[in-house]
This record gives C-alpha cells, structure tokens and sequence, in this order.
C-alpha cells in the first residue's frame, strides 16, 4: 500500500547523498578522535571539517560549535549551563509560551529547585512572540531569554532581531531553539542577535542523535557543562564524538546551505496547493498561526468537526501529526495551539502536514484524496 510522509518537523527522511558520507565514515573511519595517533587524527580532522560545514549553514565561527547528541541536549546545556554560576541577582529565565518540551522541562526543572525563576512570555493569536509583553517583563534580574526561531506546530517565524534588542538591552544573553528554521530558511546567527543556537541533524536529513549548540565565544565562555570526562568539546561535552553522526550532520548541513533557497520554494509551493485543496474540497478548514509569517514546509490546519486523533488514525497511509513529536501520544491538546487562544475544541480538531525534500506533487494529490476521505468519515460518524 502507497505510504506518503507529510511529517518532517517531526524527523526528515535521510538523503541519500548523506548516508553515503556516513557509511564511507563508519566503514573508513577507525580510531578515536580524541587519540594522537593517525587514525584518530584523521577522525578528528573529519570532526573539524564538519564543523566548519555546521558553522556555515548558519553564519557561526567553527570554534563556537559544540556537538551534542541532539538538540534536546543543546537545549539542556543552553539553559542548566547558563544558571550554573549565575550571579544571585541574576536569576530569572524567560521562555516563550510555545516553546518545545527538551526547553520548557527544563526551565521548569530548574525553577522547582530553586536554580531560577522561570516566567513564560505570551504570544499573540498569530503564533508569534509578543514583543510589548517582552519588553514589560525584562529587568536587571533577568539572566536569558529563550525564544525559538520557527515554531514545530504551527511554522509561525518569530522576531528574532527585536528579541535579541530587547534581551541585550538588560544585558541578559538570548538563546534561540533555531531547529526548524536552520537549512529551511536563511539564518544567520549574528543577523539573529542570538547568543546561543541549538541545531539537530535529523531535521535537515541527516542522521540522527546527533545536534550542537552553538555559541559566541563570550556565551560559551559562561556555559558549565552537562557531562564531565574526558574533556572533549572543549571541556563543554565530554564523551568519545560520535564522528560518523557528526560527519553526517556536515553533509547535510551542506547540502541544506546549497538547496536551500530552490527547495524552500518548492516545497512552498506543494504547501500552498495541499492547503488550497484542501479549502476547495471540505467546508471548515482553517489555517491555525499566521500564513504570511512561517516555515515555507508547515501548515497547521483545523478540520471544524472532526477529531483530529480520529483523522490521523484514519490516515495510514500519510503521516501527519497532532503537534509536536514530544507530544504525539499525550491525550492533551496542543499546548501550542492553547498558549495562542484557540479553545479546547479547535485545538483538538487541529493536525500539522509538514513537507520537505522528498515531497512530491503527486504525493500531494494522494494526501489530499485520503485526508478528505478521513475528515467526511470522522465527521460523519461524529
């Protein structure tokens, strides 16, 4: 049976360019590359060149990339590095009210132990950060701010540079969960005004388990590590490298610096018309966030009067989710689409298509059929 996979925010497909590279490093690559030797210095010198691919995909310094197991991790040394030696006059954290759950557990962890005061940030109807409810929260007492680039569910852009303003203006530092919009659209860390930049490999077609952080040198300067060992990354990520992961991850951050601008518009395309469709054959659909301000792969759609558990369920045969991957199995409504003012009901009735790299016209047409197919069902037996 055809299967179309319509959920890349969620985890993308890994090219084939990009385990080429990677299984030419698992079967070539022998040694440690914390070794001295020459088989771990050919490790280590594949690491670097990595680096400096990661680092270009958003406008970094190689030496400010550290690599992580994910961007959960990044997350976690983000915001446990930067309360770690903060000043006890500076302890407040800021979060956006939609932020994913690697950053909000987190913050919250920190907050029951007494490690910082946590205040979420509202956003606005449209999805996107609400710039004078920031500015009225800001003070002396606040260490970072923390606000993502590009939302999982809805694609909603925030902001970027006016937060950085903001949260520099109080002389706080600014961490940006930049997972989605990295490889999707131009990013550039210095253009952002961002401080601290997590990345994951597994959303631009590379392998997975394998993120980084990345930083300016004055805030990875502030940063304590998470693991301790043997020192590698600087001392901020002890641990043997993954260097087949990490080797992977440069590849397809090259590949999603080249392709980005041509495939980004294709992928916008296919989007506009699964939408359009969708509109054209079913009474009731909305767009949840703002259309004109988003990821060009994410459409987050309400279906009025269906379950949308109850579609996606009737949907085998495209994989489309409820909202973010972290919360695909909570019985809960999107806590996204909540902090946004839609109520329980529309949150319920809401699913996210995300596209990417391998989505075709044809699979559009297919997802479209069987979504409608799956929504009159769901509504009829409602």
């Amino acid at each position: 049976m055809r299967k179309v996979y319509l959920d890349y925010n969620a985890s993308a497909p890994a090219d084939p360019r990009v385990v080429e590279v990677v299984c030419a490093a698992l079967t070539h690559g022998i040694g440690n590359a914390s070794s001295s030797h020459a088989y771990g210095r050919n490790q280590a010198a594949a690491v670097e060149a990595a680096r400096e691919q990661v680092a270009s995909l958003v406008g970094a310094s190689p030496n400010g990339v550290t690599f992580t197991s994910g961007a959960t991790e990044s997350n976690n040394l983000a915001l446990h590095g930067i309360t770690e030696n903060a000043a006890p006059e500076r302890q407040r954290l800021l979060i956006s009210a939609v932020e994913h759950a690697s950053l909000k557990k987190v913050a919250d962890r920190l907050a029951s132990r007494a490690q910082a005061k946590l205040d979420l940030i509202p956003v606005r109807a449209s999805g996107s950060v609400n710039l004078n409810a920031l500015e009225e929260m800001l003070g002396d007492d606040v260490l970072a701010v923390s606000v993502m680039a590009a939302n999982s569910e809805t694609g909603v852009l925030n902001p970027l540079p006016e937060i950085a303003e903001l949260t520099h203006s109080v002389g706080a530092l600014f961490h940006c969960d930049a997972v989605q919009s990295a490889g999707r659209l131009r990013f550039d860390i210095s253009e952002a005004g961002a401080d601290l930049v997590s990345l994951s490999s597994h959303k631009i077609c590379g392998p997975g388990g394998v993120g980084a952080l990345v930083g300016s040198r004055q805030a990875i300067r502030r940063l304590s590590p998470l693991i301790h060992g043997g020192g590698q990354e600087r001392g901020l990520r002890s641990g043997s490298l993954n260097a087949a992961g990490i080797v992977g991850f440069g590849a397809a951050s090259e590949l999603a610096e080249a392709e980005r601008e041509v495939e980004s518009a294709r992928v916008a395309n296919l989007r506009d018309n699964l939408v359009a469709q969708l509109a054209n054959r079913l009474d009731g659909v909305s767009q949840n966030g703002d259309a004109s301000n988003r990821l060009p792969n994410t459409a987050n759609l309400r279906f009025a009067g269906a379950d949308a558990e109850a579609v996606a369920a009737n949907l085998d045969s495209v994989a489309v989710s409820l909202g973010s991957a972290c919360h695909s199995g909570s019985p809960e409504p999107s806590a996204v689409l909540r902090a946004m003012g839609l109520d329980e009901q529309a949150a319920y009735e809401s699913l996210r298509f995300s596209l990417g790299r391998f989505t075709t016209p044809d699979d559009i047409e297919f997802a479209v059929n069987r979504t409608v197919e799956a929504v009159n069902f769901v509504r009829a037996m409602t």
